[in-house]
Protein backbone atom coordinates (compact mmCIF):
# COMPACT_ATOMS: atom_id res chain seq x y z
CA UNK A 1 0.00 0.00 0.00
CA UNK A 2 1.17 3.24 -1.15
CA UNK A 3 1.75 6.48 1.33
CA UNK A 4 -0.43 8.61 -0.55
CA UNK A 5 -3.35 5.80 -1.12
CA UNK A 6 -3.34 5.63 2.83
CA UNK A 7 -3.29 9.60 3.40
CA UNK A 8 -6.49 9.61 0.56
CA UNK A 9 -8.57 7.08 2.32
CA UNK A 10 -7.90 9.39 5.79
CA UNK A 11 -9.84 11.62 4.49
CA UNK A 12 -12.52 10.07 4.02
CA UNK A 13 -11.99 7.89 6.72
CA UNK A 14 -12.26 11.15 8.91
CA UNK A 15 -15.34 12.40 7.09
CA UNK A 16 -17.11 9.22 8.00
CA UNK A 17 -16.34 9.08 11.39
CA UNK A 18 -17.13 12.77 11.95
CA UNK A 19 -20.63 11.29 10.34
CA UNK A 20 -21.33 8.64 12.59
CA UNK A 21 -20.59 10.44 15.42
CA UNK A 22 -23.67 13.11 13.94
CA UNK A 23 -25.39 10.25 13.67
CA UNK A 24 -24.94 8.55 17.01
CA UNK A 25 -25.53 11.97 18.54
CA UNK A 26 -28.67 12.70 16.66
CA UNK A 27 -29.96 9.14 17.38
CA UNK A 28 -29.13 10.28 21.14
CA UNK A 29 -30.85 13.31 21.17
CA UNK A 30 -33.73 12.02 19.58
CA UNK A 31 -33.99 9.80 22.56
CA UNK A 32 -33.71 12.44 25.27
CA UNK A 33 -36.21 14.75 23.10
CA UNK A 34 -38.91 11.59 23.72
CA UNK A 35 -38.04 10.80 27.01
CA UNK A 36 -38.88 14.41 27.57
CA UNK A 37 -41.85 14.24 26.19
CA UNK A 38 -43.13 11.30 27.71
CA UNK A 39 -42.37 12.77 30.98
CA UNK A 40 -44.17 15.59 29.94
CA UNK A 41 -41.32 18.01 31.46
CA UNK A 42 -41.71 21.60 30.88
CA UNK A 43 -39.72 24.74 31.50
CA UNK A 44 -36.22 26.52 31.80
CA UNK A 45 -33.22 24.40 32.73
CA UNK A 46 -29.47 24.98 32.72
CA UNK A 47 -26.61 22.14 31.79
CA UNK A 48 -23.45 23.64 33.20
CA UNK A 49 -20.30 22.01 31.34
CA UNK A 50 -17.74 20.37 34.04
CA UNK A 51 -15.44 23.29 35.71
CA UNK A 52 -11.89 23.02 37.58
CA UNK A 53 -13.46 23.26 40.47
CA UNK A 54 -16.36 20.88 39.98
CA UNK A 55 -15.21 17.99 37.69
CA UNK A 56 -19.02 17.04 36.54
CA UNK A 57 -22.04 18.38 34.74
CA UNK A 58 -24.85 20.13 36.63
CA UNK A 59 -28.31 20.05 34.75
CA UNK A 60 -30.02 22.57 37.11
CA UNK A 61 -33.91 23.52 36.75
CA UNK A 62 -34.55 27.78 36.48
CA UNK A 63 -38.15 26.83 36.63
CA UNK A 64 -40.18 24.18 37.95
CA UNK A 65 -39.05 21.56 40.50
CA UNK A 66 -35.56 20.01 41.00
CA UNK A 67 -36.16 17.20 42.13
CA UNK A 68 -38.29 16.60 39.27
CA UNK A 69 -34.82 16.57 37.02
CA UNK A 70 -33.50 14.54 39.53
CA UNK A 71 -36.34 11.28 39.55
CA UNK A 72 -36.08 11.54 35.41
CA UNK A 73 -32.11 12.47 34.92
CA UNK A 74 -29.51 9.85 36.59
CA UNK A 75 -25.49 11.69 36.81
CA UNK A 76 -24.80 9.71 34.22
CA UNK A 77 -27.78 10.67 32.27
CA UNK A 78 -26.87 14.30 32.94
CA UNK A 79 -22.85 13.47 31.87
CA UNK A 80 -24.06 11.98 28.43
CA UNK A 81 -26.24 15.12 27.95
CA UNK A 82 -22.88 17.36 28.35
CA UNK A 83 -20.62 14.91 26.61
CA UNK A 84 -23.50 15.56 23.17
CA UNK A 85 -23.91 19.32 23.94
CA UNK A 86 -20.12 20.09 23.83
CA UNK A 87 -19.57 17.32 20.92
CA UNK A 88 -22.04 18.78 18.76
CA UNK A 89 -22.54 22.31 19.40
CA UNK A 90 -18.91 23.89 20.24
CA UNK A 91 -20.58 26.89 21.55
CA UNK A 92 -22.25 25.26 24.10
CA UNK A 93 -19.24 25.37 26.74
CA UNK A 94 -20.09 26.70 29.80
CA UNK A 95 -23.80 26.98 30.16
CA UNK A 96 -26.75 26.34 28.40
CA UNK A 97 -29.85 27.81 29.50
CA UNK A 98 -32.92 26.06 27.20
CA UNK A 99 -36.47 25.72 27.79
CA UNK A 100 -37.46 21.74 27.64
CA UNK A 101 -40.21 21.96 25.26
CA UNK A 102 -37.46 23.38 22.68
CA UNK A 103 -35.05 21.16 22.69
CA UNK A 104 -36.25 19.21 19.56
CA UNK A 105 -35.84 22.67 17.60
CA UNK A 106 -33.22 24.78 18.87
CA UNK A 107 -30.53 21.90 19.24
CA UNK A 108 -32.01 18.56 16.98
CA UNK A 109 -33.36 20.40 13.90
CA UNK A 110 -29.99 21.99 13.73
CA UNK A 111 -28.61 18.45 14.04
CA UNK A 112 -30.54 17.03 11.67
CA UNK A 113 -30.03 20.05 9.20
CA UNK A 114 -26.32 19.68 9.57
CA UNK A 115 -26.45 15.76 8.37
CA UNK A 116 -28.96 16.03 5.52
CA UNK A 117 -26.61 18.74 4.09
CA UNK A 118 -24.05 15.98 4.15
CA UNK A 119 -26.48 13.72 2.33
CA UNK A 120 -27.48 11.61 5.15
CA UNK A 121 -31.38 10.09 5.19
CA UNK A 122 -32.86 9.67 8.53
CA UNK A 123 -35.22 7.82 8.06
CA UNK A 124 -38.06 7.71 11.56
CA UNK A 125 -37.36 5.34 14.58
CA UNK A 126 -39.71 3.41 16.21
CA UNK A 127 -39.36 3.78 19.50
CA UNK A 128 -38.48 0.60 21.64
CA UNK A 129 -40.16 -0.94 24.91
CA UNK A 130 -37.42 -0.83 26.98
CA UNK A 131 -36.77 -4.20 29.20
CA UNK A 132 -38.12 -2.61 31.80
CA UNK A 133 -41.17 -2.28 30.39
CA UNK A 134 -40.75 -5.89 29.02
CA UNK A 135 -40.53 -7.05 32.24
CA UNK A 136 -43.28 -5.36 34.08
CA UNK A 137 -45.66 -6.42 31.38
CA UNK A 138 -46.43 -2.72 30.12
CA UNK A 139 -47.08 -2.25 26.55
CA UNK A 140 -44.68 -0.18 24.27
CA UNK A 141 -46.22 3.13 23.04
CA UNK A 142 -46.79 1.67 19.87
CA UNK A 143 -48.94 -1.78 20.70
CA UNK A 144 -52.11 -1.17 20.66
Amino acid sequence: MQLSQLLMEREALMRKMRLSNLAYAYAELSQVVARINRAQLQGLVSLQQPVADRPWPLLVAKEGSQSILEEHFTDEDIVDLANLFAFVFRDCAGEVIFRWEDLAGRFLGPLKEKLERAGVTIQPQIPSSSSADLEEGRASPNSS
